[in-house]
């Protein structure tokens, strides 16, 4: 076996000139050495050496030895290290009791009862619990080893201490468990603790509030793009998460130079733990002032007794901002101070609006108890100032990508205060971080997108004015006219307002809490007024849009047309005449009772369940907690923790909020209604339809002069005052197609229509109606005199008649005839023939009579609530008192409009109104 002469050479380095019994150890060493070479491709873990390369640098080690590890353990030889074992220790169980350095080691066996070895591997130690490995003691998590008394001295028995991770001491277990260091910032920060308890988040060793603006988790994979490979990096997916939570904080430092009142420099401190703030409150809520982007307001009354105790003499401070270039080089920069009480000549130059008359300086002071004392300094003041208004002002600089800002501003105004008795005066101080930017684009953007809707809001509401003169039909310009116009235009201009409102709103809210570097902020209490002006311009001209609807439904003119006819003649007696004749068979009138309370419970019917929707959208704000998106901060969780500071709401992001929900909800409502309640389950405009048919008795009504619906309610069988069996015959003759149609046209379906009525027609409407309409109305019928009743019910058989015998085109001077509307005329809502020698009926698939209804003025009902869910909301900041008094008024008027409605229904139609239930 020939072995290199620098291998050998290598391992003489290693070992001092020794005893024949270290030769013999030397020879064994080398030869193994050199096999281990050969044989060194099947080991796993070893490179194979190149030309002269040297194999090994390692003595060998006794049986109670080993050596130290750091790599890696070669097999066959017990202990070895991999590449660079320079020493040996002492096998688990056994003691040092010499160290030379090398193999020159002596170790001892431990006892009994003390198998444990202490950390330094001099000693021998009973232990309190199991053993490691490598033969030490074995502590618990979050507990440290204690081998040795604070003198040093070792002790008979090692003990386990548990790491104080409480609010005292805020310890925790270093990595070798053999010292109590303080835990990291973060858990402190976060919960208070040393542990991470839901439902904070626990992310590579760093603890996150689960209220802040968390980012979402990391992709984990490490791409390198020469190989053109992609692996799962075990590295990235522990800590990635956790970096980019970190570098997400976006706390502000602000530093304060200090000093005392003779001008002596005292300290450098940071304003986080309430340096500035006289209010009293908890760590988290004090620092959360200095949290970017986060408006930050507190108010109190505190005691003088209080100031005078914890303030006895002023500090006066410096003012700084540190910051970091983008060479990430370390600065500060002074804080300008605008002092509110400061005179120049007199005058208050502070209080000024115009900025360029400021005066700024640079150092403060909070309280000044030192020169108010007269006669004796340690004596009670008896005049103090106060420092009772702080607010630190933020300007985003113009167009910035990176959240770049003005030097900050400290506006400051001092209270002098009378000092009588202490411990009842009461000072109200307050503390405020303010965030502003320039809102003169977000203004013009408005403008314009005012301009252009409200010129769109004009031109519909002429078009809507055109239309409602041609229904009435006078081609005047009048009074009126304008009136109409007006109310027009104040419904369309509503809409406008509410299209801008919420599409604002919702850009801020978007904007503010999904941005990444910050570009803009929201605007303040102030630029919010003129939001809130548009929000209460749309509600008032929404509310006169609503009423005008509302009194348009009340007054419209209805008839129901039966057309039943008597059955034969019967005997019937002659009051005063002493005998009988025969009369025609009457006809019942409980049909028409029956389809006039329909009517009149229709009149209410809505496409969504109010209580429903205004149970839902507080469900969502209150207990899903949505409203927190509202509040002045980055976060957009749903949630915050009670113990951290809330900030206040911001206006326009309620208002984004609240209406997003409500016309969200809204619309599910009405998609549901009419792709599966409808369908499967009720619709009761259509059952109306189908009602009258099944009664023989059709609804003639007049929305406008010239201008209303009919309902062909005609029956197919010719009578329907019949028995059950009767009338489950004529229904499954319908349902096998045995009888004609139901339209009014024959063999088509089409039973409800648009008309647009003759100026002759309306006039012998009119002349009838005249007689039908009492002052005292049918529900007086008792008290009537008799020819009254009799003259009622000659002008109800005389209308019901007229109108029977105009559907049935006998009078071929108000004859009318029968057309679709054009696709324009259904989308501009206005008829392009004017019904002149005769009336037009517009077949209408759509029931569009509805729009007499609730129900066909959902959208105006819709937005008319959330306008004042809204309006009271801004007003009040409550979201219960707003949804309670939303349903209330909903109220309100669902039983005004089916008292009125009612009213109206009985005196156009002769149904006495005790029988509409």
């Amino acid at each position: 076996m020939v072995v290199p002469k620098k291998a050998v050479a290598m391992c003489s380095l290693f070992t001092a000139p020794a005893a024949p019994r270290d030769k013999v150890i030397k020879k064994f060493v080398i030869r193994t050495l050199v096999r281990i070479n050969k044989k060194r491709k099947g080991i796993k873990g070893l490179p194979h050496p190149g030309p002269g390369e040297a194999v090994s640098q390692l003595s060998p080690c006794r049986d109670d030895l080993h050596h130290d590890l750091a790599r890696g353990v070669l097999p066959g030889l017990q202990g070895l290290e991999a590449d660079q074992g320079t020493s040996c220790v002492c096998l688990p169980g056994f003691q040092m009791n010499s160290n030379n350095g090398g193999a020159d080691i002596i170790c001892k066996k431990c006892p009994e009862d003390k198998k444990g070895v202490t950390k330094d591997g001099w000693n021998c130690i009973s232990c309190p619990g199991g053993l490691t490995a490598e033969g030490k003691c074995h502590c618990p998590p979050g507990h440290i080893l204690v081998e040795r008394d604070i003198n040093g001295a070792l002790l008979s028995q090692a003990t386990c201490k548990l790491c104080d991770g409480t609010e005292n001491s805020f310890t925790v277990a270093n990595a070798l468990g053999n010292r109590c260091v303080r835990c990291e910032p973060t858990f402190i920060n976060t919960s208070r603790s040393c542990a991470c308890l839901e439902p904070n988040t626990l992310t590579g060793g760093l603890c996150f509030s689960s209220t802040g603006n968390f980012p979402p988790p990391m992709i984990s994979p490490a791409r390198y793009g020469e190989l053109g490979m992609s692996i799962t990096s075990e590295w990235f997916a522990r800590y990635l998460h956790s970096s980019a939570a970190a570098c997400w904080n976006t706390q502000m430092k602000f530093v304060a130079a200090s000093y005392d009142v003779r001008g002596n420099f005292l300290k450098w401190q940071t304003l986080e733990g309430g340096v500035l703030q006289l209010c009293p409150d908890t760590e988290t809520r004090l620092n959360a002032a200095y949290s970017f982007g986060t408006t930050y307001r507190q108010d109190c009354v505190i005691p003088v007794s209080k100031i005078l105790t914890d303030f006895p003499t002023p500090i006066f401070y410096d003012l700084y901002l540190e910051y970091t270039d983008e060479n990430q080089h370390q600065y500060i920069w002074a804080l300008p101070v605008l002092n509110l009480n400061l005179q120049h000549n007199k005058i208050f130059v502070n209080q000024d609006s115009n900025s360029g008359k400021w005066l700024l300086t640079r150092r403060i002071f909070l309280v000044d108890a030192l020169s108010g004392r007269e006669n004796d300094l340690g004596s009670q003041p008896r005049l103090i100032r106060i420092a009772t208004r702080i607010s630190l002002s933020i300007h985003l600089v113009p167009n910035t990508k990176k959240g770049n800002i003005y030097p900050p501003l400290i506006t400051i105004g001092y209270s002098d205060i009378d000092v009588k008795d202490p411990t009842s005066q009461l000072v109200k101080v307050s503390f405020s971080v303010e965030y502003e930017m320039n809102q003169e684009e977000a203004r013009i953007q408005t403008d314009i997108a005012l301009g252009v809707l409200g010129g769109l809001a004009v031109l519909t509401s002429l078009l809507k004015t055109a239309g409602w003169k041609r229904r009435i039909g006078s081609p005047m310009i009048d009074l009126q006219t304008v009136m109409r116009f007006m109310v027009y235009y104040a419904g369309d201009l509503t809409n406008v307002f509410v299209i801008i409102t919420v599409a604002t709103g919702l850009y801020w809210l978007i904007f503010f809490k999904a941005q990444k570097a910050v570009s803009v902020f929201l605007p303040t209490p102030t630029q919010e007024e003129r939001f809130g002006t548009f929000v209460g311009c749309a509600f008032a001209l929404k509310a006169l849009q609503f009423l005008h609807k509302l009194v348009s439904q009340v007054t419209i003119d209805i008839f129901f047309i039966d057309w039943e006819r008597p059955k034969g003649k019967v005997l019937k007696a002659v009051e005063g005449e002493g005998g009988v004749r025969s009369a025609t068979v009457p006809v019942s009138i409980w049909r028409t009772y029956f389809v006039a309370n329909e009517w009149n419970e229709i009149q209410t019917v809505r496409k969504i369940n109010p209580l429903f929707q205004v149970l839902t959208v507080l469900f969502f704000l209150e207990v899903v907690g949505f409203k927190n998106l509202a509040l002045m901060d980055s976060s957009s969780s749903l949630s915050r923790d009670p113990s951290s500071y809330i900030a206040p709401y911001s206006r326009i992001l309620r208002y984004a909020v609240s209406s997003a929900l409500w016309l969200v909800i809204g619309m599910i409502q009405i998609v549901f209604f009419a792709v599966f309640y409808e369908r499967f389950i009720e619709d009761k405009i259509r059952q109306f339809v189908d009602l009258c048919s099944m009664s023989n008795i059709s609804v003639f009504l007049l929305s406008h002069k010239c201008f209303g619906y009919y309902i062909h309610g005609r029956s197919v069988h010719g009578h329907a005052d019949t028995n059950m069996e009767e009338m489950n015959m004529n229904l499954k003759r319908e349902a096998e197609n045995l009888c004609s149609q139901r339209g009014l046209v024959p063999n088509t379906e089409g039973q409800t229509f648009q008309i647009a009525i003759s100026s002759q027609m309306r006039q012998h409407y009119d002349r009838i109606h005249e007689t039908l309409t009492r002052k005292n109305g049918p529900a007086r019928l008792l008290s009537s005199s008799a020819s009254t009743f009799e003259q009622s019910i000659k002008a109800y058989n005389t209308m019901n008649k007229f109108l029977g015998s105009f559907i049935d085109h006998v009078h071929k001077d108000m004859d009318y005839f029968i057309k679709d509307k054009l696709l324009l005329e259904k989308i501009l809502g206005i008829e392009f023939m004017e019904p002149m020698e005769k009336s037009i009926f517009y077949n209408d698939d759509g029931y569009s009579f509805s729009s007499v209804l609730y129900y066909g003025n959902e959208a105006t009902l819709l937005i008319y609530d959330l306008l004042f869910f809204c309006v009271v909301d801004l007003a009040c900041q409550n979201f219960i008192l707003a949804a309670f008094l939303t349903y209330l008024q909903q109220e309100v008027f669902k039983f005004i409009r089916n008292i009125v409605g009612q009213k109206n229904l009985a005196s156009k139609t002769l149904v006495d109104q005790r029988f509409l239930i």
